[in-house]
């Protein structure tokens, strides 16, 4: 019998359990490593005890950083089928983390094939589903309705939940005194917002926080403590709101631990470059090390159809500066619910920045699949290259579309290639362009 009820119980009585052990080898760290930060809280290990097709994975101190994608219906696009062909894109080209946003209907039935199905970690927003679950609306749903979508989330496997407990009165006020230009952006965090004016209540996931870490604690799910007063433009960046909801967090996070219930905190948001940096060792300072989870941050605004770029510019830089974990962001953000393209593409461009983030955090062995790439390069080995690719038929596409007379080059510099030509003369070959055939 199990002797113990969360990843982090265990690793505080010293137990390394087959999760670490995969997470150590996966990392290539010694499982005594893994076991000590778990248990210290700056790292987790989202393992639902219900989640048996799980590859249990690592967020946090001097692991890889790990990336998440997002789907789910909503009441504008209810195609299933869909976002089940998403979840294969995002199990094809590695993610670690899915995260199931659905907010129409009834709908654990997906959820269920999904936590089924995935070797990914899964993770949901509770307060999405809460309306369709309930089958009421916002002003009519308690305090316990909502934790009774917390308790089937984690009955049904979630790994991990984003739970927005830090928006409390406190928060609220700042927020409100900020007078920001895009107030309130995040999904849960605005029905929340609205929950609490329309009632006068406080926050049910504040004032009822250890019921919901009860709950979590019981099915070993990890809290993802959601940043509801995460900025929406950069203009409204590192302001009072964003900063008290990230301190309240900090308590809430040693609130969690003390229960043995393993947290992630997430982040911005919209955030010029040269503020990233800062608000990464904020959070970390603030939030006692506890992994950091970072939606972008998105470097500027007027780039609809092309955030998956701005995103990636903020997630290297967060990342190489502390963040863990990296939520995707598609081209259709801010836009419409992404397709199969769009979701390949921010996949992509999300595993682009973790990697690059990773090889400038020092990783161990994260620069080992670049040097192989190198070394396929100065053969000029195409199908070595193809590989190393992170998206091989994509480099295989472009290179066949324009093919060379010489397979050794490709079309853009044909038999002028520097490497073609250093090699030959390395090698001791005279290199002649007006009568080569």
């Amino acid at each position: 019998m199990q002797q113990y009820a969360t990843q982090m119980e265990a690793a505080k009585r010293g137990i390394i359990t087959p999760q670490m052990q995969t997470v150590a080898e996966k990392e290539q760290l010694a499982p005594e490593i893994i076991r000590q930060r778990v248990a210290e809280g700056t790292v987790a290990i989202p393992a639902n005890i219900r989640h048996t097709s799980l590859s249990a994975e690592g967020i946090g101190m001097g692991l890889k950083t790990k990336i998440n994608v997002n789907l789910g219906i909503s009441g504008d696009a209810k195609n299933y089928d869909l976002e089940m062909e998403k979840v294969d894109m995002a199990l094809k080209f590695g993610a670690e983390a899915i995260m199931d946003l659905s907010n129409y209907g009834k709908t654990n039935t997906f959820r269920t094939a999904l936590i089924e199905k995935s070797p990914a970690m899964i993770g949901t927003v509770p307060m999405y589903d809460a309306i369709g679950y309930l089958e009421k609306d916002l002003l009519e749903i308690t305090a316990q309705d909502f934790l009774r979508v917390v308790r089937a989330h984690a009955e049904e496997g979630v790994d991990f939940m984003t739970i927005h407990a830090g928006i409390n009165r406190r928060a609220v006020e700042s927020f409100r005194r900020a007078g920001r230009t895009m107030n309130i952006v995040s999904r849960g965090g605005s029905l929340l917002f609205a929950w609490m004016m329309m009632t006068g209540n406080e926050n049910p996931f504040y004032e009822y926080y250890d019921e919901v870490l009860d709950i979590l604690r019981e099915f070993d799910v990890t809290i993802s403590l959601g940043d509801a007063l995460r900025p929406g433009c950069i203009d409204d960046s590192t302001d009072a709101g964003q900063i008290a909801e990230l301190i309240e967090l900090g308590n809430l996070t040693k609130r969690a631990w003390e229960r043995d219930v393993q947290v992630m905190v997430e982040g911005p948001g919209h955030m010029a470059m040269d503020e990233i940096a800062a608000n990464m060792k904020l959070q970390k300072r603030l939030c006692h090390n506890a992994p950091f989870y970072v939606l972008g941050p998105l470097v500027t605004d007027i780039a609809p159809g092309y955030d998956h770029i701005t995103s990636a510019i903020g997630g290297a830089i967060a990342a190489a500066s502390g963040a863990d974990f990296l939520c995707y962001v598609t081209p259709a953000e801010h836009l419409r619910l992404p397709d199969l393209s769009d979701v390949k593409e921010g996949i992509i461009a999300s595993k682009i920045a973790a990697h690059a983030a990773d090889i400038a955090k020092g990783i161990p062995n994260a620069r080992d699949i670049d040097n192989k790439m190198a070394q396929a390069r100065h053969k000029v080995d195409w199908d070595e290259m193809f590989k190393y690719a992170i998206d091989p038929e994509k480099a295989r596409a472009y290179f066949e579309s324009t093919p060379p007379a010489d397979r050794h080059t490709c079309s853009m510099c044909g038999k002028m290639c520097a490497v073609r030509t250093t090699n030959m003369i390395l090698e001791g070959k005279k290199v002649e362009f007006c009568t080569e055939k």
